[in-house]
């Protein structure tokens, strides 16, 4: 992103996922590995994604997320570093954390909080139960909903449209808005990362993340597929 956000010639970027979905979000499987070794390989782990976060921020272009499918927990928190969100009209978003007995990572409690009542980012991030991207279209989160299957090719032509405009005035444009919003995105990536740290090491996760795996190792031992 940061070699990309280099280039003159590059005018807009389009961040997607590949298949039906944006992002699932974290990898559980390798979380409730996680557990069993040192903390401070997952902090280099959420200190690697919060460089990508703060690429997307620094980065002059604007930055375009195409959602079709789940964009869930940390795979959210990436939508919302972007700068535009066109998501299709049956794509989901949650902020799953919770669910799973963690706090978020990723920008997650920073974006919403920034963009939200109080109200509203609490119900996403206490309640975790997925949002419709309508219902954040009208709470201004997402920029433009279009028909399932066209969020790319919509996202695209916006970032082709866009990519006409002035480079240097759309990279001032950007990096004052940012800057009106405080400069204090950077602490908050890391009290999340400490928050995230404690809650993954804790039982209530361990616990959570045990239970949600267990019916998949379930159904593929009783497929005789390797664990």
């Amino acid at each position: 992103m940061r070699a990309t956000a280099g280039f003159r010639t590059v005018r807009a970027i389009v961040l997607t996922g590949e298949g039906a979905h944006f992002s699932g979000g974290g990898d559980l499987k390798r979380l409730a590995r996680q557990r069993k070794f040192p903390e401070a390989e997952q902090r280099g782990h959420i200190d690697a994604l919060h460089e990508w976060i703060m690429a997307l921020q620094e980065a002059p272009q604007p930055v375009i997320a195409a959602v079709e499918g789940a964009a869930m927990g940390g795979g959210f928190s990436l939508c919302l570093a972007c700068d535009l969100i066109v998501a299709a009209e049956d794509a989901r978003f949650a902020m799953s954390y919770v669910n799973m007995g963690l706090s978020p990572d990723a920008g997650g409690t920073d974006s919403l909080a920034r963009a939200l009542p109080p109200q509203a980012a609490l119900e996403m991030l206490l309640d975790g139960t997925p949002v419709s991207a309508e219902r954040l279209h009208g709470w201004g989160v997402v920029n433009k909903v279009v028909p399932s299957g066209t969020s790319y090719a919509a996202a695209l032509a916006w970032a082709q449209q866009l990519a006409r405009g002035p480079f240097e005035a759309q990279a001032h444009i950007k990096a004052l808005v940012h800057g009106a919003r405080g400069r204090a995105r950077r602490e908050q990536l890391d009290a999340e990362r400490e928050s995230f740290l404690t809650s993954l090491y804790g039982d209530e996760a361990g616990e959570r993340i045990k239970k949600f795996l267990a019916p998949r190792k379930a159904a593929q031992a009783g497929d005789g597929t390797a664990s």
